[in-house]
């Protein structure tokens, strides 16, 4: 007779939801994935991503044993072996070359808190060289910690008190669907929606309004509308009391005329005109969304939307906020670490020249874990030569992927479904905890694990020998402070204590001064030109390879990764070809084959990508794109990158 159970667990994949999970489990397999109906946001749905994992949980192509390259291949190695040759290297390189010749480099692959665990193993045993900024968030993060302390949101329902809500630049059914039955009840009871993208996506059918700007012309409207309710009096008097630069932002918008902000936006007058009066008739939300800050002036954009949102005193107010980002870390208890100490970052967009730049010492062994850098960081094909010609370089992955056939050892690790641990969001502010709801195949050990049993031959016995369970509690000290400790979480997500209902509602913000500081310059050049023009090259376009509902980051199943990717355009945008012909797109970084599919409600002036695509198979957009960084905060600059339409060898349909 067969025994079937269910176990509460969460997601830790890169998004904003960290969604609960009800695992389904019958004779100690897992048979179905459920959103939990506890959990206040994820509200018993889960993505069409999560809701396949199974499908990768137990593909035939996961990892069940450490492997060695041996020439051009890998041959299976025992775990003792594997961690005495990885203990024997960092012992050998931080002896001869001292801990800074060592890289680790960790991202996204799994958010879980315990994963900064393994983060003080290198800390503890070097500091060695680490990572800096962030390829993902880091400008805009840079943005709101500078105009107004903190990068943080008012709470996720708040936006049920809104009169207007502003997507901006955000697709909601790929990044944020537990946000779809909030914005349609919104929407049922009269508030107001707004989509503004470069991208025609299916969000723009939840929305009252859409305009579709040219690429990178979000911070024009920004200032265009500051313009419009200057010149309506519809701007909150008292902004100048609680902001710096208040005079100085004023004549920054003032500039330029509305036709010119919305010339430059790649607009109408009357369509800014149209957003300004929606964004005046409040309280108006905005939910930022991540890709306007992955361009090279990214902060900046952040900066003039953060400074809309402030002077027409949608700051601070119940149904206002300009929501980035919410601090998924902020209530955990780090204080054991010190990631400062490390003697030398290197920027993350600029990982593969980094790598083959540093000096002094130069960076002998690299460990990658929770990241495939590869597929996912920008100059694809140059950090993947950074890994490949260190003396020795680690990945820890559960699949073969683009970076870990760049390894010289490659060791298996656990899924999401095997692991304990606990998890932020930054979409919202519940804590949720995961349970390992199956055990591992035999031959795969956790990121714990492995850090653990290699502390044991390198010294470090002492300061990793507690569990699991006793991290988790360590973790959570400051919020067993306010009352909330493990045993909490057993019944399912718990609120962070430390969220505020309603950010800066006392209008105090965590700048030095105590105000917002607005912004009251724009760098060199922001203005001038257009950074996607195409010289009089009617083919050349602006790249956009953007998340997807099929796949989380680059974890496509291999069958998905054969043939060319496809590459979306307007029409007009590719005169001469026809849908489904296979074309080259050419730019400065490269080329790569890939089949058009036409889009009539695209951008001329755009080229739209899946991202994650795999470097192996000839599907990785980030081979397009060169290494950079934004204005501020260390981000990758995804989006700025012109792209031209070629003859392919051959033509299909």
């Amino acid at each position: 007779m067969s025994s079937s159970l269910q176990i509460r667990t969460a997601c830790n994949r890169d998004c904003p939801d960290a969604c609960g999970i009800i695992a389904t489990i019958e004779d100690g397999r897992v048979t179905r994935l459920q959103g939990d109906p506890d959990h206040p946001v994820t509200q018993g749905f889960l993505c069409h991503r999560t809701s396949r994992f199974l499908d990768r949980q137990y593909s035939p192509d996961r990892l069940t044993q450490p492997l060695l390259r041996q020439g051009d291949g890998f041959q299976p190695i025992e775990w003792p072996a594997a961690l005495d040759l990885i203990a024997e290297k960092l012992l050998k390189f931080r002896t001869e070359s001292g801990p800074a010749s060592i890289l680790q480099y960790r991202c996204g692959g799994s958010m879980g808190i315990l994963k900064h665990v393994g983060d003080y193993f290198f800390e503890k045993f070097g500091p060695v060289t680490i990572k800096s900024g962030d390829i993902c968030s880091g400008a805009g993060e840079a943005a709101q910690v500078t105009d107004f302390g903190r990068c943080d949101s008012n709470d996720l329902f708040d936006i049920e008190n809104s009169k207007t809500i502003f997507l901006w630049g955000k697709n909601v059914f790929v990044s944020s669907v537990h946000l779809i039955p909030i914005l349609k009840a919104a929407r049922a009871r009269g508030t107001k929606i707004v989509l503004i993208d470069p991208v025609h996506h299916r969000t723009a059918s939840l929305c009252d309004f859409y305009v579709q700007p040219k690429p990178g012309g979000d911070a024009a409207i920004a200032l265009g509308m500051a313009r419009w309710l200057f010149e309506n009096d519809r701007f909150d008097k008292s902004a100048a009391q609680y902001c710096d630069h208040f005079e100085a932002y004023r004549s920054l918008v003032y500039s330029k005329s509305l036709a010119e902000w919305a010339a430059l936006a790649g607009i109408s007058e009357k369509q800014l005109t149209d957003l300004a009066a929606a964004y005046a008739d409040g309280p108006a939300s905005i939910l930022v969304g991540w890709g306007m800050q992955r361009r090279t002036f990214g902060a900046t954009t952040i900066r003039t939307i953060d400074a809309l949102a402030t002077i027409s005193g949608n700051i601070g107010v119940s149904g206002g906020g300009a929501s980035f980002y919410f601090m998924r870390r902020g209530a955990f208890d780090f204080s054991f670490a010190n990631p400062n100490s490390a003697p030398r970052k290197i920027p993350e967009p600029l990982l593969g020249q980094g790598i083959l730049a540093a000096n002094d010492p130069p960076i002998r062994m690299v460990y990658v874990w929770g990241a495939n850098p590869v597929a996912m960081l920008p100059d694809s094909q140059t950090v993947a030569a950074a890994l490949r010609s260190r003396e020795f370089t680690v990945v820890v992955d559960s699949f073969m992927t683009d970076t870990a056939q760049c390894a010289d050892l490659v060791l298996p690790t656990t899924t999401m479904l095997e692991e304990d641990d606990l998890l932020g969001a930054y979409g919202h502010h519940w804590l949720v905890e995961m349970r390992a709801v199956t055990e591992p195949p035999p031959g795969v050990l956790s990121d714990f694990e492995i850090f653990q049993q290699l502390a044991a031959q390198v010294g470090l016995s002492a300061e990793f020998a507690d569990d699991v369970t006793t991290w988790k509690h360590r973790l959570l000290s400051k919020l067993k402070a306010a009352g909330v400790d493990l045993s909490g979480f057993q019944k399912g997500a718990v609120k962070s204590p430390f969220a505020r209902q309603v950010l800066f509602a006392d209008r105090k913000f965590d700048t030095p001064s105590g105000k917002v500081n607005l912004i009251h310059d724009l760098p060199a050049g922001f203005l001038n030109g257009d950074a996607h023009s195409s010289n009089g090259k009617p083919n050349r376009l602006s790249l956009a390879a953007l998340s997807t509902d099929k796949s989380q980051a680059a974890q496509w199943p291999a069958e998905s990764q054969q043939g060319p990717a496809d590459a979306i355009v307007h029409p007009a945008a590719a005169p001469g070809f026809a849908d489904g012909d296979v074309v080259s797109l050419r730019t400065a970084a490269g080329s790569m084959q890939v089949r058009l599919r036409f889009d009539d409600q695209q951008r001329t002036d755009v080229v739209v990508m899946e991202k994650g695509g795999w470097l192996s198979a000839g599907r990785c957009a980030n081979a397009l794109i060169g290494a950079s960084l934004t204005d501020h905060g260390e981000c990758a600059i995804y989006y700025d990158t012109p792209v031209e339409i070629l003859l392919g060898a051959t033509t299909e349909k």
